[in-house]
């Protein structure tokens, strides 16, 4: 798919985001009905309602493309072509009416994604990018920081649901990159964090043990932005489902990488 393919699909792709983010938006202050896929992995019947709505609403605009969502998922592995979606990126956020929750949805093509939308309903937001045109939040264009010193960045970071397990490694890269920048920041949903990484409000964002729908959209709107993104060594390219993501405006790439371990 190229340019001229995506500009007449991505109105009615924003269009289907944000109709399902109303779905959210409506849900925001009824009774939470939750239940967990793990100890600490939640779901809530609010993903479920969106996943189905942005379904219905996508599968016209690509009708040969198959569909990788958090909800329904049985493999990690997208097709030739397929949407790849998070319908609601911080659960645990909206469970506890932190407003820090997002849709993610992605055109995922011959091993790239070419289409990307990232849409935070509560807080008014939403950021996309099409491969080769640019990356935008609410129709203004946007671009990674200029922040080229460390101790002058903000960074962001999660922990994956294996923190238990991963505890060691996750609080020594939490220690290195504290004690090196001007501060960590966790809001709790990995979408929202590279979207932020794309529009200079964070400088990097680092994390391990994410899904493909947690970074498929925000991985493009942080390259079409001007930005870098890797594994946690800046040597290895990131891909789909990879144990480690490193995001950053480019220029302080190699300096959170050096933080890191690998």
């Amino acid at each position: 798919m190229d340019a001229s393919t995506l500009s007449p699909l991505l109105p009615k792709a924003l269009q289907a985001v944000r109709q399902a983010g109303e779905i959210i938006k409506d849900h925001w202050d009824r009774p939470r009905d939750i239940r967990r896929k793990g100890r600490i992995d939640l779901v809530t019947q609010t993903d479920l309602a969106v996943e189905r709505a942005l379904i219905d609403s996508l599968a016209p605009l690509v009708p040969e493309a198959t569909f990788l969502a958090e909800e329904s998922a049985t493999k990690l592995e997208p097709g030739r072509l397929t949407w790849i979606i998070d319908p609601l990126d911080g659960t645990t956020n909206f469970a506890h009416h932190v407003p820090f929750v997002a849709s993610s949805v992605a055109l995922w093509c011959e091993g790239r994604t070419v289409l990307g939308i990232v849409n935070a309903p509560i807080l008014g937001e939403t950021f996309w990018a099409v491969e080769g045109a640019g990356a935008f939040m609410n129709h203004q264009p946007m671009r990674v920081s200029e922040v080229d010193n460390l101790e002058d960045s903000l960074v962001a970071t999660g922990f994956p649901y294996s923190v238990r397990e991963d505890i060691r490694p996750i609080m020594e890269d939490f220690e290195s990159v504290v004690m090196s920048t001007q501060g960590v920041r966790r809001p709790g949903a990995a979408a929202v964090d590279l979207a932020y990484v794309a529009s200079g409000r964070f400088d990097a964002f680092y994390e391990m043990r994410l899904k493909p729908w947690d970074t498929a959209a925000g991985w493009l709107l942080v390259r079409e932005a001007g930005g870098r993104v890797s594994s946690f060594d800046p040597n290895v390219p990131y891909a789909l489902g990879s144990p480690t993501i490193l995001a950053s405006n480019g220029l302080l790439h190699e300096a959170v990488g050096g933080l890191l371990r690998r």
